[in-house]
């Protein structure tokens, strides 16, 4: 499904359902520290039952499921949610395809709604009420998320250039390491009973680091077959001719907890 947002990419179209095949191959990336910071927190584990928001390819769902929570995924892309059912195979795990504004569950029917990678592309006046009354008394809200810090890594950095010769209106670069920007609608209704924010290695091969730099929002969800291929190209003779073969990328990694008044 086709979104356009005025806030993000200068309003450009994009679509994460172009990208599902390399989302599914490259965006399963996030390092075992990652998971850690989540279980600390007693969230997503055993006797819960989680919601997880934008779903993608079902990274968070499939990587977590063995701590025994419940889970249930939704994604606004039917293509995503497909390649999370392959990929999710033996796991009892249920998928939907529904925008973050159409999903109804119940009332308290969760402990943990999740949102990794998504929460910028809510409707937060419409989610608000929505999550809060999905959720048990006492549940909470993990929103999650991990960037690579271009100004810090001369990989990020490089590569990051080259998104922006194709994308020049790209508005996910120039990251840089903060907390989880919660707007204010949420006060209301939630508390923020935590949040961290911490550096990660992210470990990549040229071609895996390719397919995740190809599979993000400014390439593989918004250009043209050709322009895709040209990009492709030109990131892999930048990796060959500096001699990265394999390699680790400096990210950060951001939580952020809110509790249901």
């Amino acid at each position: 499904m086709e979104i356009t947002d005025k806030n993000i990419d200068g309003g450009k179209a994009f679509d994460w359902g172009k990208t599902s095949s390399d989302y599914a191959k490259f965006r399963d990336i996030y390092p075992q520290e990652f998971y850690d910071k989540i279980i600390s927190r007693k969230l997503c584990i055993n006797g819960q039952k989680v919601l997880d928001m934008g779903t993608g390819t079902g990274v968070l769902p499939r990587n977590m499921y063995h701590y025994g929570a419940k889970w249930i995924g939704t994604d606004i892309s039917v293509n995503q949610i497909e390649q999370a059912k392959i990929l999710s195979e033996g796991m009892d795990i249920d998928y939907y395809a529904l925008s973050a504004e159409d999903v109804n569950f119940p009332d308290e029917s969760f402990d943990v709604i999740t949102a990794c990678q998504c929460f910028w592309y809510f409707n937060h006046e419409e989610t608000v009420s929505k999550f809060y009354r999905m959720l048990k008394p006492d549940g909470r809200i993990l929103v999650l998320y991990m960037a690579w810090l271009p100004y810090e890594d001369k990989i990020a950095g490089a590569s990051e250039k080259l998104v922006l010769k194709y994308s020049p209106m790209w508005s996910g670069a120039g990251e840089t390491i903060h907390p989880i920007c919660i707007p204010d609608c949420y006060d209301e209704k939630f508390e923020l009973v935590y949040h961290e924010e911490y550096p990660l290695y992210v470990h990549f091969t040229r071609e895996s680091w390719n397919g995740r730099m190809k599979a993000c929002r400014g390439i593989g969800a918004s250009l043209t077959e050709e322009e895709i291929a040209m990009w492709e190209q030109e990131h892999m003779k930048l990796l060959t001719e500096n001699s990265f073969a394999e390699f680790d990328v400096l990210h950060y990694g951001a939580v952020a907890e809110l509790k249901k008044k």
